[in-house]
Formats: structure tokens, sequence, C-alpha cells
């Protein structure tokens, strides 16, 4: 059966740093662009698409690069999402992956469709984007999904707002982020993970740092 989507969100932009937007800018020019392979697990994407291209800036260099992207993520946006649950909620211990930057350019890029792992997943938009030019997040009510089609049959929109930090549980509702209309343009969002006492670091499949890090 369909499962309603819900999400909280938060309007941020008068509290980030000045020139924040510029700085986010900068270090999406680092990005590791690539056609990164599909993620185990997690992924739901068509059988046939192996492959989905866009840029990351990893989480080292989000430290590096940004610091106070990072000490906002171990506290104020913590003390948000702590706010909404009822249970206690913790960030990702492994810094490989608790804060990682998202980068689309053009119209070539999109975000994978996929699932979470984690129980509770912050998304701090950092470029506007108008009615019209793509770049949209969108979740499908669906939890057997299985592909974009699938997804935008039956969904939820959500537009990319600078400042804007949503808060959501995606473990259920397969999600991706569409292409870009202009070959110009630019989608950067910041992604957070957040665990839950119910739902620890530990239950995160081992699959996947084997796909991303080659762990053993």
């Amino acid at each position: 059966m369909p499962h309603e989507f819900n999400f909280r969100s938060f309007d941020l932009a008068s509290r980030l740093p000045h020139g924040w937007q510029d700085q986010i800018l900068a270090a999406a020019a680092h990005a590791d662009v690539r056609d990164f392979p599909r993620t185990p697990v997690l992924t739901r994407e068509a059988e046939q698409v192996a492959y989905i291209r866009r840029g990351r800036v990893h989480a080292d260099q989000v430290r590096l690069r940004l610091p106070w992207l990072y000490e906002l993520y171990q506290g104020y946006f913590l003390e948000l999402a702590t706010g909404t649950r009822t249970e206690p909620v913790s960030l990702a211990r492994d810094d490989r992956y608790g804060l990682v930057l998202n980068v689309q350019h053009g119209t070539s890029m999109r975000f994978e469709c996929h699932v979470d792992s984690n129980p509770l997943t912050g998304l701090l938009f950092c470029t506007d984007h108008p009615e019209g030019a793509g770049g949209e997040l969108v979740f499908g009510h669906d939890p057997e999904a299985s592909d974009v089609a699938a997804v935008e049959r039956d969904c939820s929109v959500i537009r990319p707002r600078a400042g804007q930090l949503i808060i959501f549980d995606g473990r259920k509702h397969p999600h991706y982020a569409r292409p870009l209309r202009s070959g110009s343009d630019l989608r950067v969002a910041a992604v957070m993970n957040f665990y839950t006492a119910s739902c620890p670091e530990e239950t995160r499949p081992p699959e996947l740092n084997r796909h991303l890090y080659a762990d053993s």
C-alpha cells in the first residue's frame, strides 16, 4: 500500500553565515564528477541503468573547505533533527558519510533513485531552482517502486530553495533528484546522515562501505 510521505522543513537562510552560498559553490567546483555505479541494496533504478552521472564533494573535503557546515551538522542541525523524533538522535560516527555535497551540473546529471538505510536524513538545499527548471527532489509513495517511472507515477515533489533544510525518513520512499533543464545550471545540496536509538549506525548495510570505500 502507498505510504504518505512526511518531512519537516526549516528556513535557515538567515541563520547561515555571510557568504555561505559562495563558499558552497567554491567547494562544489572541486566535486568528484563521474559515472557512479548503482548502489547495492538501496538502489531503485531500472535494471538496465548501471551508472548515474553526478558529482560529489566527499566528506573529508566538506570538513576541510566548509568547517562551519560540519559544525552545524554536529550542533544546530542535530538539535533540529532531534526535535523531529521522540527518541534520541545521533550523528554518524564514521565521518566518511556523515555529511557530503551532492552536485548536478547541466542536463546530463541526476541523483540515483534509491531508498535510505539511515532512519533520518537532513538535506540542505544550497541553490534555488524555480518552477520548470528541474532539479526537484521526488519521493515515491509506493515503497515497492523500482525505477524512476514508477516513482513519478505517484509522488511528492519538493522544489529546491536555497537555505531550506528538510529532515525526513527515506527508508520506505524511493527518491531521486530530477535532471536540470538548462545546460548551464548548477544544483548543490548538502546531505546528512542521522541515526536513532531504534535504528543505530550499526544497522548500516556493510555492502555500502564495501561499495563506496572498498572496505574488506
